[in-house]
Parts: C-alpha cells; sequence; structure tokens
C-alpha cells in the first residue's frame, strides 16, 4: 500500500507558487498548539506553541495529535503562510448532506454485498470468459457505454474521475484487476480509500489533485465559502461540505466525493449483474411477460361501440368474485413463485415517486439499498388490500341479494356498497398514477392527455368513465399507443378499469348512492387506519439479507426468507400476520354492519321516526392496546392460515392436495399441447393463443358464452361432477402468456382439479 504524498490541497493546481490572494483565502493546515514545538514561524507563548498539521495527513509530526471526529470542530483552519482564517461553524449544505448520506449508504451496501457474495462474485467472475465479462461491465453503464481504456475521452470527464472502469482492465485482462478494486473498495473505510490507493496506487485525494493538475479536472458547480472534511472516524460527517466564514471556493472536495460515489455505486451495480450472469436459477426464473396489450381485455367492456346491457345482481356477483379470486391467485404466486415477487419488487422500486424526473430531468437518490426494503413489503401489502376489498365488495353484494326486501338493512349496505367501490377506485388510481408518472407522464405528449385526466384528484368514477373510453378507443385506432405503455402502466390502467366498469355496470342496478363522508364507514375508516399503522413500519423492516440485489429473490430460499421475515415482522409489530389484520377487519366490518341494523330495527320497532343516521365508527384504541389486543387474539384463534397468508406453509398450500376430479379427458394432439402448455411446471412456460384455448375448452365439452366486453363464461358439461362455471378475462387480439398463464391454469385446477396428467392424447 501507497501512502498519500505530502502534497498540500490547491498548491498543484497551477505552475509555480500560487499568488498573494490565492496563499491568503486557500485552508491548508489545522492550527494545533503543540507543546513540544516552537510552532512554524511564530512566537512562542510561554505554554505552548502554535504548530501546524497537514490538512490532509490530519497529523501531529511532534506530539502525535490527530484530527478526529472528537475535535475536529475546535481547531481553526491557517492559510498556506500560517495565518488562521476561520472554524468551521457546523452548518452542512443541505445538498451536500444528501450526497454525503448517499456516499455513505452506497459504501454500507458494498460493504454488505460483498460479505455476503464476495465468495461466490469472485469464483463467477474468474469462470467467466471476455466476452461474459464484457456484458458484466456494459449491463450496468448507461446505454451500454463504457471507457475502451483509461485515457478514453469518448465519454467525457468520465475518464477522468474513475479511468479504471474500462474494457481493457476489467474485460481483457487478468480477473484480479476488478477483485483486488472490490475487496479493496468493500473492506477499506473510506478515510482509508481516501488516504490510500491499493497495489501502489493513489488514495482518492492525490488522485484527483493528480488529475485536476495533469487533466483540467474542475468542479462544474463548486461550493463557495465551505470546505468539505475528510476525517478518519468521522461517519457522519464525512466528506460533506460545511459552512466557513471566509471567501472560499472549496474545488476538490465535491471531486473526491463525487469520484467516490459513482465508483462504489459501478461496484454496486457490477456485484448485481455478476450474480445474474452466473447464476442458473435467475437465467432459468426469467419474470414471465405480461402481454402488452391484456390492458385491452378490461378497456373493451368500457368501449364506445360496446352495445349497454344492464346486468343482473347475480351475475355482478359473479363479477366480483372472479376478482376477488383472480386477485387471491396473484396474492399465492406472490407467496409461492420467487419470479413472481422479485418482478413486483421491481416495480414497486422503481416506481418510488422520488424517482420521478422533475422539469429537468433530476431525480432524488433513492436507489440504494435500504430502498428495497418498503418495496418488498407494499408489494406484499398491495396484493393483500386488493384481495381483501374485493371479498368485502362480493359478500356486500351477496348481503344485498339476501336482504332484498328489507328496507331496513338496505340502506346501510348499499351506503357500504357505494363507499367501498369508491375506495378501491381511489386505490388503483393512486398505482395508475405512480406508474404513469414514472414512465409515460415523465415525456409530454399529446395523447397522454387521457391518461393524465384519470390520475387527476377532481376525476370521480364517473367521469372517468369517459376518459376510459376514449383511451380504449384511442388504443383501438392507434395500437402502438397502447405498446408504448409500460408493464406496470398497463396492469394498473386493467386494475382501474376494472372498478370504473364495475361501478358502471352496478349502478343502475342497485341504485348505488353517491359517496358519502359520514355514513358507510366501517370499512373505509378503518381500512384507511390499518394502512396508515402499516404504512409507518415499512422503513424499519430490513430484508437485504434476502433481496439485495432484487433478483436475488429468485436465488433457491430466498423469497421464502424474505416473505417469512417480512411476515414476522408484522407480527412483532402488530401483534399479528399482515393476512389476518385484513381478514379481521372484513369480519368485524360485517359484524359491526349486523349490530347498525339490529340497532335500526330496534329504533323502527320502538316507532321512533327521526330520521336514520349511521352508528358512530366504534372508537378504535391506541396502537399499544390494539398491539396487545391482537395478541392475546392470536391465542385463542385456530390453528389455520390466514386467506391472504403471504409465507404459506409447504404442507397448508391448497393446491398441492387438490384432486377434485380424477376423471381424465380423451382430446385431439392440438388440444393436449394447449393443456400442456398451460400446466408445464417448468419456468420457461410457453403461450396460448386464446383461441385455441377456447376451442379445446369446447372439446372437453364446456360451453363458452360471452358475458360482455372480454369477459367469458366457460360452463362445464352435464357428464362432470363439478357444475360451477369459471369467468375469465380474454386478452384482446393477443395470447395467454405470462401470468395469464399461472392465474387460468391453477384456477383451472382449483375449480376443477385438472393437472397435465388429466388429458390424454386420443
Amino acid at each position: 500500500m501507497s501512502a498519500t504524498p505530502n502534497i498540500a490541497p490547491y498548491d498543484v493546481m497551477r505552475p509555480g507558487r500560487p499568488n498573494k490572494n490565492y496563499r491568503k483565502i486557500t485552508p491548508i493546515y489545522w492550527m494545533h498548539h503543540c507543546p513540544k514545538s516552537g510552532g512554524k514561524g511564530r512566537k512562542t507563548s510561554k505554554r505552548r506553541s502554535p504548530n501546524f498539521v497537514d490538512i490532509n495527513k490530519q497529523r501531529c509530526g511532534h506530539c502525535g495529535f490527530r484530527v478526529r471526529a472528537s475535535n475536529w470542530r475546535n481547531i481553526t483552519i491557517a492559510n498556506y503562510d500560517g495565518e488562521p482564517i476561520g472554524k468551521l461553524d457546523g452548518a452542512v449544505l443541505e445538498r451536500d448532506r444528501i450526497c454525503g448520506d448517499i456516499l455513505k449508504e452506497l459504501h454500507q451496501d458494498l460493504a454488505r454485498k460483498y460479505r455476503k457474495h464476495g465468495v461466490a462474485v469472485a469464483s463467477m467472475w474468474r469462470l467467466f470468459d471476455r466476452r461474459q465479462r464484457a456484458t458484466c461491465l456494459r449491463a450496468g453503464a448507461a446505454e451500454g457505454l463504457v471507457l475502451k481504456h483509461p485515457l478514453d475521452p469518448s465519454l467525457g470527464a468520465v475518464c477522468k474521475f474513475i479511468p479504471e472502469w474500462n474494457l481493457r482492465d476489467i474485460a481483457e485482462s487478468s480477473p484480479d484487476f476488478l477483485l483486488d478494486l472490490l475487496q479493496h473498495r468493500a473492506t477499506k473505510s473510506l478515510y482509508h480509500q481516501y488516504q490510500d490507493g491499493y497495489d501502489g496506487r493513489l488514495g482518492d485525494h492525490a488522485f484527483i489533485e493528480k488529475m485536476m493538475a495533469t487533466r483540467n479536472l474542475r468542479c462544474a458547480m463548486p461550493f463557495h465559502n465551505c470546505y468539505s472534511i475528510f476525517i478518519e472516524g468521522l461517519s457522519r460527517e464525512y466528506g460533506e461540505a460545511f459552512r466557513l466564514s471566509v471567501e472560499l471556493t472549496d474545488l476538490p472536495g465535491p471531486l473526491r466525493r463525487a469520484m467516490q460515489m459513482y465508483l462504489l455505486q459501478s461496484l454496486n451495480i457490477i456485484i448485481d449483474d455478476i450474480l445474474e450472469e452466473g447464476s442458473q436459477d435467475r437465467k432459468q426464473n426469467q419474470p414471465p411477460k405480461k402481454s402488452d396489450k391484456a390492458v385491452t381485455a378490461a378497456l373493451s367492456g368500457l368501449s364506445a361501440h360496446a352495445p349497454p346491457r344492464k346486468l343482473a345482481l347475480p351475475e355482478l356477483i359473479t363479477s366480483a368474485r372472479d376478482q376477488k379470486e383472480t386477485l387471491e391467485e396473484c396474492l399465492n404466486l406472490l407467496s409461492t413463485e420467487p419470479v413472481v415477487l422479485a418482478h413486483a419488487v421491481n416495480l414497486w422500486f422503481f416506481t418510488q415517486p422520488e424517482l420521478v424526473p422533475d422539469e429537468k430531468g433530476r431525480r432524488l437518490p433513492v436507489h440504494t439499498d435500504k430502498y428495497i426494503n418498503p418495496a418488498v413489503f407494499e408489494a406484499a401489502h398491495s396484493a393483500i388490500q386488493g384481495a381483501a376489498i374485493w371479498n368485502y365488495v362480493g359478500r356486500l353484494l351477496e348481503l344485498l341479494e339476501s336482504s332484498v326486501n328489507d328496507k331496513l338493512y338496505r340502506p346501510i349496505v348499499l351506503q357500504e356498497i357505494s363507499n367501498i367501490c369508491h375506495l378501491e377506485y381511489g386505490r388503483v388510481k393512486g398505482l395508475f398514477k405512480r406508474h404513469v408518472q414514472g414512465h409515460s407522464g415523465s415525456k409530454w405528449f399529446k395523447r397522454l392527455h387521457y391518461m393524465l385526466r384519470l390520475c387527476q384528484p377532481e376525476t370521480t368514477a364517473t367521469k372517468a368513465v369517459d376518459w376510459v373510453k376514449k383511451l380504449a378507443d384511442l388504443h383501438q385506432a392507434h395500437p402502438t399507443e397502447r405498446e408504448k405503455l409500460s408493464e406496470g402502466e398497463a396492469d394498473s390502467l386493467s386494475d382501474l378499469a376494472v372498478i370504473i366498469g364495475f361501478i358502471q355496470d352496478l349502478s343502475p342496478v342497485i341504485s348505488m348512492p353517491s359517496l358519502s363522508r359520514k355514513k358507510g364507514q366501517m370499512f373505509v375508516s378503518r381500512s384507511q387506519q390499518l394502512e396508515t399503522e402499516l404504512n409507518t413500519l415499512k422503513g424499519e423492516i430490513d430484508l437485504r439479507d434476502f433481496a439485495v440485489p432484487i433478483d436475488n429473490l429468485l436465488e433457491p430460499g430466498m423469497a421464502e426468507g424474505a416473505l417469512r421475515a417480512l411476515e414476522q415482522f408484522v407480527i412483532d409489530k402488530t401483534g399479528t400476520k399482515m393476512g389476518f389484520l385484513y381478514q379481521d377487519l372484513v369480519d368485524d366490518c360485517f359484524s359491526d354492519l349486523r349490530n347498525q341494523y339490529e340497532h335500526i330495527k330496534a329504533k323502527f320497532e320502538r316507532k321512533d321516526k327521526t330520521e336514520w343516521s349511521a352508528l358512530p365508527t366504534p372508537t378504535t384504541p391506541q396502537l399499544e392496546k390494539r398491539v396487545e389486543q391482537r395478541r392475546e387474539k392470536e391465542k385463542t384463534r385456530p390453528l389455520r392460515s390466514s386467506v391472504y397468508e403471504i409465507a404459506p406453509s409447504p404442507e397448508t398450500n391448497p393446491l398441492e392436495d387438490l384432486d377434485l376430479s380424477p376423471q381424465t379427458f380423451t382430446v385431439s394432439s392440438s388440444a393436449a399441447e394447449v393443456f400442456a402448455a398451460l400446466f408445464a411446471k417448468s419456468e420457461a412456460r410457453g403461450s396460448v393463443a386464446w383461441v385455441a384455448f377456447e376451442a379445446a375448452m369446447a372439446e372437453v365439452g364446456f360451453s363458452v358464452m360471452p358475458k360482455f366486453g372480454s369477459v367469458f363464461t366457460f360452463s362445464p358439461p352435464e357428464t362432470m361432477a363439478i357444475k360451477k362455471s369459471l369467468t375469465l378475462h380474454r386478452p384482446h387480439q393477443s395470447r395467454i402468456e405470462g401470468y395469464m398463464v399461472l392465474i387460468i391454469s391453477r384456477r383451472l385446477k382449483r375449480v376443477y382439479g385438472w393437472g397435465k396428467e388429466t388429458f390424454v392424447v386420443a
């Protein structure tokens, strides 16, 4: 290891000696009263003499005094001539504090990854050929552009900041070059990297000074009247710029910090890419691609050209039940298929509101590993939320159907239905906005108008119908516009269209009242309170051992471990599982609806003619008491899993033990291929044309009837023991692929007990 040369900051920036004014304002020494020295060119005092410690060495050569985290604020800074020029007042520039925090987080992330994956990374890297190394290097670069060699000027100042990050040294030379660099940056402190390089190379301080002196490296936005400090043991303020009460422009400080940030970020990324390139599990578990036309499945039901038809209440109950079952299957896939979990976490991570670019294209820095934890939390939470809401909607409609002649119960249930539908509309509208603002919304073009209208707060569910119709017609007339949607936009738009269409169909059937902020708040108020409680927890959980990098979830046992750790975290903080929180919410709301009905009924029997008013929502106890009540309830809860389980036990997986239909079907080879593709257990699942799926179902004896829009009902033949029909959404002019393959196959297995062995070629 080489020590940093004794170079004074700024001294190497210009040829010869600095000018007089430059000498007066440049911080060069820490003033220190040394008991063993008479000072440097100054008169001595009777007790102690001032000595000057090199601001970069930070050690007195006479008495061994060191500038440390405990004393740096009390030491005066002196200029080139030994004259005091002020103290740091402790006020950090706000923009600099953010950069300093990111630098330290990146170093912590790299150290953690190296401890966990260092051996595997080294083994993989040594086995890679030049092409694989180059692939890893380019994968983490913007547009795949990297330096060809250390002096390559094609990428501007990159060769002055991180010249070692080039194809020749990393991809085409010995594998030890990157591995030594990685070990140094991951195992040494930031201060050590600032002072010393590895294998005889310059430390970051001396390297930046050299670049400024020999290659004219300059800071585009210098910090005025401040100075960046790099002190050993200073973990919180390391690399941050502090204000100084003198005329001073800090040039090298921001450059040193930027250089460390760029290199640490690149190393963090290349670890992820090496693990992905070298992992067989990740290659076999690529996220299934969802059709870019799947959104039209929900939109087609709202098309302006679709003939209007008033639905019956049983049809709406079936529609709500189908949506609930679809969301429950998605939740089950999230908890059992690592590829689905990893894909969902990626979507939540990269659609954080902080990553939305402003008018100048700038984003807040929320890309470090700690932000993956909330993404895992939100992916699971959102899946449970959606399934619970549609379960509640379906049960309310069933309750409404059973109380059709009860004039007391009906208005209570109707108001609750109205409010829960608008709650779901607001939820999926927020998800849609989250995806739009990070993709299509970040670039302005004329046809974005319809999508932005759907994101506006003043766009109610009723008004949204027209905008969704216009968007559906636009996609029909200009298919390329639909293809521009990101996967997250397409999925969230589909969910938004589902609830908009459901409200449109439901309103004329049950004379649904308008949204009320006072009545029918059983579910709405409690779900909002529960969501607030859970949102306060997502920043506290640490799942980095499982989910960093995100694709590490694809490794054996990692997804299961992450979900179990998440489940245990929620239990520790709330007193029960996340699934039970929402299951109890639904059950408690139905219980309170019944109590409210009994209250109104008793009031009516007393012939009290005062206007009906809803019972006040039961007072919710304080958080500590709620947690304790949940823990007590857990002691008496039956030994069964929640219907919204995110970490199910293998032995309780309902799909593993299903054997509902022992009969087999003799089908043609084409139909057998369709079912084989649907029930394939390999990770590389294929796709099936919707027409081929319809034909295969018809061959088994099912009748296929279109209901409304893209919804089709498959009714089993009389010869089947199970008479339950199945309702599915058809991808408009597309194929069944990606998640649709998993969802349809699981629903066929859950409803009819089918599997690949059910079908025999004639």
